[in-house]
């Protein structure tokens, strides 16, 4: 276990955001760095909500990444709260990391981006450009003249993050970037989010993952009970997915438990690799109208 007290001279540390427009890729890339999955993941946008904080551990340094919701204009209440924690996060680190979708730009939310990193002169930038194999050599080099010419990045770095093409490199870009000082966490400490905060977030995957059209962005997920069985190698969890309409209950619970069944399992098998032991996972299903667009609600429901 490191010392978190060690002030050896030698050593880096530092925070990092991990800042994007919807869907490119970051909570992909964060699990990738760390070799753990503790950031949902989803063909659809907008599934972070909130900030996740990764540990990336090397020999001489150790850089906390905060992955944040992807940046993008809405006039939806839950949207503009989720944004605003992805631009707060910028101020409270010491590099961030912007990633792109090579194959499928975001004009409109990479500008925000860049007009709001704009604001904080000294904070040094890399550019991630995400998802190169999905594009020709030709394009990716027009990518690369173009963001150059966009904005002052300390570096430009292709890669993958689903196959961890050059993330060793971005990796290394960013600690030559960080401070000397002591480790923030133990080395056995990957994420600073408790496990029922990732059990819920892993429930709330397979909703994306499993329902179509507006229902996973009108879920929300609580856990209301998580209790551990040492002596049995054993986890009881019961959690509720929290909808908008009866009409979505109706969807999630699918024809006679059909679909409850198939989120609960999902989950139940990414938890159980979480946590090291088995798992029995209970899923309820309630109705909480409009939550998304209610102040209250969303502080209910921890956004």
């Amino acid at each position: 276990m490191a010392n978190i007290n060690n002030q050896s001279k030698d050593f880096k540390s530092g925070f990092a955001a991990i800042i994007g427009a919807p869907n490119v890729g970051k909570s992909t890339l964060l699990n990738t760095m760390i070799g753990e999955k503790i950031s949902i993941t989803s063909q659809k946008p907008q599934t972070t909500r909130n900030r996740i904080a990764g540990v990336v551990h090397l020999p001489n340094a150790q850089i906390v990444f905060l992955d944040t919701p992807g940046i993008h204009k809405s006039k939806k209440t839950l949207n503009k709260q989720i944004v605003e924690v992805a631009m707060a996060a910028i101020s409270d680190v010491d590099i961030v990391l912007l990633v792109i979708d090579a194959s499928n730009p975001n004009p409109a939310s990479e500008a925000l981006i860049i007009n709001k990193i704009s604001e904080y002169k000294n904070l040094p930038v890399i550019l991630a450009i995400n998802k190169v194999d999905l594009i020709k050599k030709p394009k990716l080099l027009k990518f690369i003249d173009q963001w150059s010419k966009a904005y002052s990045f300390k570096e430009i770095i292709p890669i993958s993050a689903l196959e961890g093409i050059q993330t060793d490199i971005l990796i290394s870009a960013m600690q030559s970037l960080l401070s000397f000082g002591p480790p923030y966490f133990p080395e056995d400490i990957i994420t600073d989010m408790p496990e029922r905060f990732i059990a819920s977030e892993m429930v709330r995957e397979q909703v994306f993952n499993l329902t179509k059209q507006e229902v996973p962005f009108s879920t929300a997920v609580t856990i209301e009970s998580f209790k551990e069985d040492a002596d049995r190698k054993l986890v009881r969890i019961h959690a509720a997915i929290h909808v908008e309409h009866n009409s979505q209950k109706g969807i999630i619970i699918g024809k006679q438990g059909s679909m409850l069944r198939a989120i609960g399992e999902a989950a139940r098998r990414d938890i159980q690799r979480m946590v090291g032991a088995k798992v029995l996972l209970k899923l309820f299903v309630r109705v909480e109208k409009n939550w998304s667009k209610k102040a209250r609600s969303l502080r209910k429901l921890g956004y």
